[in-house]
């Protein structure tokens, strides 16, 4: 018999996203929204992309049965449940979503980011640019190369070596607190000070905002005219502005050793664009988005109608192949592993090819763990063979991924039988709509119920 499950986590409940006013607005209104767009939202946001409409499908399927699922069993007392797969969407989902930035969080604050104390900046345009990006998505990538080559700048005459490279993780955010306005930005987790080659890391006085701010506004119209985006007249007038738009805020400081203080910041720099709890249904063709408080007229929520909520929320799905999370200098993948040997060799405790064997193995956990936490038992994506995987062994780990995940997220102990307390098994996986469609009728048929079918859980308000 299996032993019993770690008391003192509740038990996992599936969701039901299809009971969500998020779920419901998509289902009934997206092809209406889909019409609608050419006349009324092209104009100012451009064309609708087609990623958009394959990410609300997926989404639409998402913990659903019918989109497939895997079967999970208890050795114990042979309860069963189907587990629905994920949809795995981008800034949509909102419980794929905060899967993502929990994975995310907890590889950056353990494996990317070094014991040196950090900045989270954020920077920020004015009004009059966001339509360009809202338009041509490509740019907020300009936006954060600009970004980089300002902060290096900064930072390096900041410690007095040049040749020095910070370290930096940027998050490319499109969304604002209030109703998921398009209000492109960046979060950075920067190293406060430069590293050198041998090792070494030299900190630094931080600059001051409005230095950065001016930096970064001169680097970023002087880009934007280069690309062909800005007319040089235009350029002129926007430098001429007393009030400029831009701002560079660094006013949180992660001391060196913080960790959990970084991943709750690397949590926030990737979370959820709008969650279900936040969508509320109000009236005839009606929406209110709960939101905090507007710093000028206190009002904690918005309202508009269905076609514009919809719009809100999808305006956010990224391009395909756009990556939303970036690394520059010494935290860029061909220098990360340069810099950890080089600050080894010089603390002397670790050699440099237990070093590069230490890496690789973090690296290989990471590749094997990453995608399995989001997918896992609940992608159609996995590998989930029956046979148990060997202690220890990759195959393993990409098993308790999804457990572990749960636990941080939900604070529940996943895969537990409600009958017996003994842990569940997967046992296979339905992807064939054929067959998901015959074994949906036949538990309807004989009236099957899950073992975890009462008291359903909401999706992630993350």
């Amino acid at each position: 018999m299996a032993a019993p499950a770690a008391p003192g986590l509740p038990v996992y409940r599936p969701r039901h996203p299809e009971r969500t006013s998020l779920y419901q607005l998509l289902d009934r209104h997206f092809e209406a929204y889909r019409r609608a767009h050419p006349d009324r939202f092209e104009p100012t946001s451009g064309p609708l992309r087609p990623e958009i409409e394959s990410a609300v499908h997926a989404y639409l399927d998402c913990g659903r049965l019918h989109g497939g699922f895997a079967r999970i069993r208890c050795p114990s007392c042979g309860g069963e449940h189907l587990l629905a797969f994920s949809c795995r969407t981008r800034n949509l989902c909102p419980s794929c979503q905060a899967k993502r930035s929990t994975v995310f969080a907890a590889w950056v604050a353990k494996d990317v980011l070094l014991d040196v104390a950090h900045r989270h900046v954020v920077f920020t345009i004015p009004k009059a640019l966001r339509g360009l990006i809202e338009r041509e998505r490509r740019l907020h990538g300009l936006m954060a190369r600009t970004a980089w080559s300002v902060l290096r700048r900064l930072l390096a005459e900041a410690a007095c070596e040049p040749d020095g490279v910070a370290g930096a993780v940027l998050s490319l955010q499109t969304f604002g607190a209030f109703g998921a306005n398009f209000h492109p930005h960046l979060h950075a987790i920067v190293t406060e000070g430069v590293f050198t080659e041998d090792g070494r890391f030299h900190p630094v006085i931080w600059p001051e905002a409005p230095v950065l701010a001016e930096a970064f506004r001169q680097a970023f119209l002087e880009a934007l005219e280069k690309a062909g985006r800005l007319r040089p007249a235009t350029r002129a007038r926007l430098l001429a502005w007393r009030h400029s738009g831009f701002s560079v805020s660094a006013t949180q400081r992660v001391p060196a050793g913080h960790t959990s203080q970084a991943e709750r910041l690397a949590r926030y720099a990737t979370r959820v664009v709008v969650a279900s709890s936040k969508v509320h249904a109000v009236g005839e063709g009606r929406v209110r988005i709960d939101t905090p408080p507007d710093p000028r007229t206190g009002r904690m929520a918005v309202e508009m109608d269905v076609l514009e909520a919809v719009h809100a929320t999808c305006q956010h799905v990224p391009p395909g192949r756009m990556h939303l999370v970036r690394y520059y200098g010494s935290y860029a993948n061909r220098r990360r592993r340069s810099v950890r040997e080089a600050r080894a060799r010089l603390a002397g405790d670790v050699p440099p090819r237990a070093v590069n064997a230490a890496e690789g193995e973090a690296d290989a956990e990471t590749r094997g763990a990453v995608p399995s936490v989001v997918e896992a038992a609940s992608s159609p994506a996995s590998s989930l063979p029956a046979s148990p995987a060997p202690p220890g062994s990759a195959e393993a780990r990409r098993r308790q991924a999804w457990a572990q995940l749960l636990r941080k997220v939900f604070e529940v102990e996943p895969l537990v039988c409600p009958r017996c307390g003994q842990e569940m098994k997967i046992v296979a996986r339905i992807a064939d709509h054929a067959i998901i469609d015959r074994i949906l009728r036949h538990r309807s048929r004989k009236g099957m119920v899950s073992v975890f079918e009462e008291n359903a859980r909401a999706p992630p308000a993350a």
